[in-house]
């Protein structure tokens, strides 16, 4: 019903940080990958599932091109299991790209540290 909801507010809100931090931040000549590059990552995984979920439901007629645009918001039984649903199905799928993206980071770190290495043991010789 509305459970994409919840990731695209999320991808509104990375995005949104991600432009005013990038702009803030300078261009450096280390090969890490800025925390900006890494925020975007998530933006574009929330993005992407968020757009894959919203079709789904238009496919399945949950949402419509007129108002309410969700057809469980025009019911009040039906806008309370609506709500329902975005705060345990919608909650859950933005917490779990999360994490995955927080998996994504810490292996990002781990490679770019293992990457680093050889040069400062080179450098100490």
């Amino acid at each position: 019903m509305g459970c994409f909801l919840v990731p695209t507010t999320e991808a509104i809100v990375t995005t949104v940080a991600a432009k005013v931090q990038g702009s803030k931040e300078k261009e450096s000549e280390s090969k890490r990958t800025p925390f900006t590059g890494k925020v975007k990552w998530l933006t574009k995984l929330l993005w992407g599932g968020s757009a894959l979920l919203a079709f789904e439901h238009v496919w399945h007629g949950e949402v419509v091109p007129w108002f309410p645009f969700l057809t469980a918001a025009s019911n009040p039984t039906d806008a309370s299991v609506m709500v329902h649903e975005m705060a345990t199905a919608g909650v859950g799928m933005a917490v779990l790209v999360t994490a995955v993206w927080l998996g994504m980071v810490a292996a990002s770190h781990v490679i770019e540290n293992r990457d680093e290495q050889p040069e400062v043991q080179a450098a100490s010789k």
